[in-house]
């Protein structure tokens, strides 16, 4: 959670078209299922719900309101975040945990919703974190990595197919109103003619 000073996130973000499946397969994805009130212009007023220890799978085919409702019962965390734009692989985020059982009859009542499945990864010197997106949103997968500072000299996985840290499309606020697979065909068309793929504002790229 961001408090005081801190709030403000810095993350590299990119593209996965391969889900990697051999560093996942004793990897438990948590559920995600977050309800945007404001998304707008890059700012976000939302409430996301986690379920760390879910007792099934979430469906790749469900949408965001059907996982909130079926999946009520066993979220063990709510946070309530502000966002403002991404300007350079920074964005502010201030969050606060708020109660479980407001946070679920919040989301029911209003709001667009959007879920998806979060893997959590070790590569090189960095923790990722690896979002799998149902509903409109399949067949979606982002790749981050955020820390305490700017996101500099990364080493960047095999399995990150282009980077998006600096397009707006790709974040979760935008989704939720513009989703993937409506733009997903003109978007790859686009990045099949891209000779270059990863930022180099970011310092020295080098990749596992």
């Amino acid at each position: 959670m961001h408090t005081g000073d801190t709030d403000f996130e810095f993350e590299r973000r990119f593209l996965v078209t391969s889900l990697p499946h051999h560093l996942l397969e004793d990897n438990s994805p948590d559920i995600i299922v977050q309800t945007y009130f404001l998304a707008k212009d890059g700012y976000g007023l939302r409430v996301r719900l986690q379920a760390t220890q879910p007792t099934a799978a979430l469906p790749l085919d469900i949408d965001g309101k059907a996982a909130l409702h079926r999946f009520a019962d066993e979220f063990d965390l709510c946070m309530l975040t502000v966002k403002g734009p991404n300007i350079g692989g920074t964005r502010y985020e201030a969050e606060r945990p708020i109660d479980i059982g407001v946070g679920v009859a919040m989301c029911a009542r209003g709001g667009t919703t959007l879920a998806k499945r979060r893997y959590g990864v070790w590569l090189g010197a960095d923790g990722w974190v690896i979002d799998e997106f149902c509903g409109e949103n399949r067949p979606l997968v982002v790749a981050e990595c955020e820390r305490t500072s700017p996101v500099v000299d990364l080493e960047i996985p095999s399995f990150a197919t282009a980077e998006i840290t600096g397009d707006s499309r790709f974040s979760n606020d935008e989704l939720v109103n513009s989703p993937y697979s409506v733009w997903m065909k003109s978007y790859l068309a686009q990045l099949s003619n891209q000779s270059s793929r990863f930022e180099t504002g970011f310092g020295k790229n080098s990749y596992l």
